[in-house]
């Protein structure tokens, strides 16, 4: 029997297939060593291929495309109520190939190799930043023990440790000062690779065609850019700018039932990173509004004047995410419309 729908469980050595035939039967059920899987493919005539969205999945997306397959990746979230009982490989691959054949189902488009370098970056910067700032909340904390204070901002705490690895030793025991000056050490390293990490990215976005158009709206700067550009493979998946809102957890949660409409908080659905570079980008305007209120949008200000602070910066964040996807699928830069200001 011809195999036409392949489910196939992702893993690190050994990986489960599930493949059925036009009339849905069971034709091959089998686990497949990590050497093994292209081999398998190779053999096989072009069919649907469907795989979890996952750690390595567009890596092997990829590759099966390359044999001539049709591979779909589904959210976990997904596939997971076609999983009939208990948790094993086998009830997950069965389960990927069911869900890949449903018509109502959403996939992940792939990412191409560049996509992925760029997103490395980006969580490899993430990393160094907790990091830091780890490191310097540790310093902050043990040099308070001894009644020294580092002024509040992180540009004075990096002076402090630029200072202590300089030899300025603090006036506190010796083997505190060996613990601070190996924190202060490992901070200021940290902090010169983010900044390698980010001339790199600045690079990247000079280089992307979509992520220097992003750079033209307010509110979004190079990592903002960049990481929307790495991240969207394609923005036409989404009907609307209010769909890529919602991808991104910035739209309300609803709890309607028998024709009332109840709205909660966001979501927070969908994809951390660019939710955050969102929302903190807008708490910068918002931050800029207030000391230079003729330099912003008059509607901002008129958002602020009834809106707490923080309800303010997420539907900023939630229209920026539409005019993001506006950008990306007319392929424009942002023209800014100038509104008159409100009477007072």
């Amino acid at each position: 029997m011809e195999i036409m729908t392949i489910g196939l469980d992702l893993a690190k050595s050994v990986f489960q297939v599930h493949g059925v035939d036009a009339a849905g039967k069971t034709v091959v059920r089998k686990a497949l060593r990590r050497a093994q899987v292209l081999t398998f493919f190779s053999k096989l005539a072009p069919c649907l291929v469907g795989i979890e969205a996952c750690g390595t999945s567009h890596h092997w997306a990829r590759e099966l495309i390359k044999l001539g397959h049709d591979v779909r990746l589904m959210p976990p979230a997904y596939v997971k109520p076609y999983v009939k009982r208990g948790k094993t490989d086998a009830a997950d691959a069965e389960a990927i190939c069911e869900a890949v054949t449903r018509p109502t189902m959403r996939f992940v488009p792939i990412k191409s190799p560049e996509q992925q370098a760029a997103l490395s970056m980006h969580r490899s910067r993430d990393l160094l930043v907790k990091q830091r700032t780890q490191l310097v909340n540790m310093m902050r904390g043990i040099l308070a023990e001894f009644g020294i204070e580092i002024p509040q901002g992180l540009h004075r705490a990096l002076e402090m440790a630029r200072a202590i690895v300089g030899g300025e030793a603090p006036d506190v025991p010796s083997d505190a000062v060996k613990v601070v000056a190996r924190l202060s050490q490992q901070a200021l390293d940290a902090h010169a690779q983010l900044r390698e990490i980010e001339r790199d990215l600045l690079a990247w976005q000079r280089r992307s065609d979509l992520a220097t158009r992003l750079l033209t709206i307010p509110g979004i700067g190079p990592i903002g850019a960049t990481a929307i550009a790495a991240s969207v493979t394609d923005p036409r998946q989404f009907r609307s700018g209010r769909q890529f809102a919602a991808w991104l957890g910035l739209t309300p949660l609803q709890r309607s039932s028998g024709g009332k409409e109840r709205l909660g908080r966001i979501t927070k659905m969908g994809d951390k990173y660019l939710r955050k570079l969102l929302v903190v980008g807008m708490t910068s305007m918002v931050r800029r509004a207030k000391n230079k209120p003729q330099a912003v949008d008059p509607r901002l200000l008129a958002l602020m004047a009834r809106k707490p602070m923080r309800v303010v910066t997420v539907a900023m964040a939630n229209k920026t995410a539409r005019i993001a996807w506006a950008v990306m699928v007319r392929g424009e830069v942002y023209k800014e419309r100038h509104v008159p200001a409100l009477a007072a």
